[in-house]
């Protein structure tokens, strides 16, 4: 081959192989076997993602078991995770506030970033005076409008990857059924607990969604995130509360710290009345992976069942569908 033909035939291969490598752009709705990466903030849009992308999918989340979103910070670890994915799905709402900057990079690269919260109406977003301004983001705590971002994760699969259109949506629907039983639980269940005794004192502003479906009061020591404190004024007034209405029991969280629950405790002692400790309720993060409660459905009937039981209702012990632990006795650690 005379140099001339040698030199063309070296062109037109190594133009081959580049096209080879480019035409790699294989239309979203052709058939394809590789899986989505898909990452996730919290729990709570971790297990219904996994859910609703079954085998077409591999779904990591980067905010653990007990782990608070208001003051996460993602780790180097965690950026290369989420600069991997196919599409990151958050909370939003600021809720992963000391991520927002992350969110804006990941998404200036091209991948597909989305807050699954985005189509709540904002007539329906709760704005307390003391949250300076900002919407409420604790949206899973009412599991009628959880439903609604479930909708969000699904039709971001589904705009990712036409081809398995059907099996999301199929999934999805599936898996809001599941949240429409939730719900109905949640409505018998809360109803059989007295009038006067449905008032929920937890340590921050977690359940303001819950006590607006199921007409709950609902005060938390703390604000909506966990950086505030609470004053001597605010265990006060709370105190008053507890006193003058007598209300039997409080709530500790998972995330936050047990200090003013107690002092909210000594305090009603102070005045004669009793205030037990109704239970640990599960609010920015769910229970252990592997277990009931480390589900999303799971911790809303956990929540559901240890605030009735504790308040004066009526619930199985278990929960809506048997599945919850076995209460600790009073002498087990």
């Amino acid at each position: 081959m005379n140099p001339k033909a040698r030199t063309i035939a070296i062109y037109s291969l190594a133009l081959s192989t580049v096209l080879a490598a480019c035409g790699d752009s294989t239309p979203k709705d052709a058939p394809t076997t590789q899986k989505l990466s898909i990452v996730t903030t919290t729990g709570m849009i971790t297990d219904p993602v996994t859910k609703i992308a079954g085998d077409h999918a591999s779904v990591t989340g980067i905010i653990g078991t007990g782990i608070d979103p208001h003051l996460y910070k993602p780790t180097r670890t965690d950026i290369t995770k989420l600069m991997g994915a196919d599409i990151v799905l958050y909370s939003g709402l600021l809720l992963e506030g000391r991520m927002t900057d992350a969110f804006v990079r990941i998404a200036g690269s091209g991948i597909t970033v989305r807050a699954v919260t985005e189509a709540i109406d904002e007539s329906s977003l709760l704005a307390p005076p003391e949250f300076e301004g900002h919407h409420d983001p604790h949206l899973w705590m009412d599991p009628i409008a959880w439903s609604l971002a479930v909708d969000v994760m699904a039709q971001t699969l589904i705009d990712e990857d036409p081809t398995n259109a059907s099996i999301y949506r199929a999934n999805a629907d599936s898996y809001k059924s599941e949240i429409a039983d939730l719900h109905a639980y949640a409505e018998r269940a809360l109803a059989t607990v007295p009038e006067s005794q449905r008032i929920l004192v937890t340590a921050h502003d977690a359940f303001n969604y819950f006590g607006q479906r199921y007409n709950y009061q609902v005060v938390g020591i703390q604000g909506i995130s966990t950086e505030s404190e609470a004053g001597v004024r605010d265990i006060e007034r709370l105190v008053d509360l507890l006193v003058d209405n007598r209300v039997k029991a409080v709530f500790i969280e998972t995330t936050v710290s047990e200090r003013n629950i107690n002092a909210l405790i000594a305090g009603a002692k102070a005045r004669d009345h009793e205030v037990i400790i109704g239970g640990s309720l599960f609010s920015d993060a769910m229970g252990q992976e592997g277990t009931h409660e480390g589900t999303y459905i799971g911790m809303i009937d956990h929540n559901i069942t240890t605030i009735v039981r504790a308040l004066g209702g009526e619930a199985p012990q278990r929960g809506m569908h048997g599945l919850l632990a076995e209460p600790k006795s009073k002498t087990q650690p």
